[in-house]
């Protein structure tokens, strides 16, 4: 399946949608059916709102991020804010109409971190008192966030396996919580490594240009960079051109490495990109 998470409006670019349509198509990777497009998908994720809001799961809260920042004692991870403080955790959902100016609907996490067995990483945890506490799952926007559209798209589409990289490990917990609280059965969850710049940070606009539309308009080959791709999980002895279905009798997840992948600007130049 493809789909289109499209619902952080704000980030979203025009043509985005058809430019990642069109690297997979170049990538040669397929899918069934038209795609999901989130934004619409509303009356979804406005359901299960209403059923996170019928079983006091979820609390009005007008707390902005400047004060949650303010509010907060300790220092906190990148990507992750501050543990929310609880400042509007004993409103009622009941109590939103009575709420004055904007106001996002928070998850009630309290004591609850549920632990999983990660598909690569094994058994893990993350105590959600500590990395946030209690999230958003519906801007003051007025659109779904990530971990509830995520979660009504993955059980409604019949999801049964997310591979995804490690940097989400923090929002599994969160997504099981959702799960649980809409009466839904969760997927199996595998988080692999990132793939990163020579300064081992998220590969991004600062280590040059590595879109994929970037790679095919001078003229690599797909086969180029799928085996790259391939030779970094340790799916081939050498770099050299393979076709993705071609990949399908040696795919292991036990040969992928636990470290990053650094993609050195010398292992593009070894597929043929060299505007880095």
């Amino acid at each position: 399946m493809l789909r289109i998470e499209d619902i952080d409006s704000p980030r979203i670019k025009p043509g985005a949608a058809q430019q990642v349509v069109d690297d997979l198509h170049w990538l040669g990777l397929d899918w069934d059916g038209e795609p999901v497009v989130q934004t619409q998908r509303l009356p979804l994720y406005e359901s299960a709102l209403v059923q996170l809001q019928s079983a006091e799961r979820v609390y009005p809260c007008t707390c902005t991020r400047s004060d949650v920042e303010l509010a907060a004692s300790a220092p906190h991870a990148e990507h992750e804010g501050p543990a929310y403080p609880g400042t509007c955790a004993g409103r009622r959902a009941a109590e939103a109409v009575h709420v004055l100016g904007p106001f996002a609907w928070r998850f009630r996490v309290g004591d609850q971190t549920p632990e999983f067995v990660d598909g690569f990483h094994g058994p893990a945890r993350v105590d959600l008192r500590q990395l946030g506490g209690d999230f958003v799952v519906w801007k003051s926007a007025g659109t779904p966030a990530y971990q509830l559209a995520v979660v009504v798209d993955d059980a409604d589409q019949g999801v049964t396996e997310v591979v995804r990289g490690d940097d989400l490990i923090p929002s599994t917990p969160r997504q099981l919580l959702l799960y649980n609280a809409l009466g839904l059965h969760p997927p199996r969850f595998i988080h692999v490594p990132l793939v990163v710049g020579p300064d081992g940070r998220r590969l991004a606009k600062r280590h040059g240009d590595t879109r994929l539309a970037s790679l095919r308009s001078a003229g690599v080959r797909p086969e180029a960079l799928v085996g790259l791709l391939a030779w970094s999980c340790g799916w081939l002895e050498r770099i050299e051109p393979i076709s993705a279905r071609d990949l399908l009798s040696v795919f292991n997840l036990e040969k992928i490495s636990a470290r990053p992948f650094v993609l050195e600007p010398e292992l593009l130049r070894q597929i043929g990109y060299r505007q880095v």
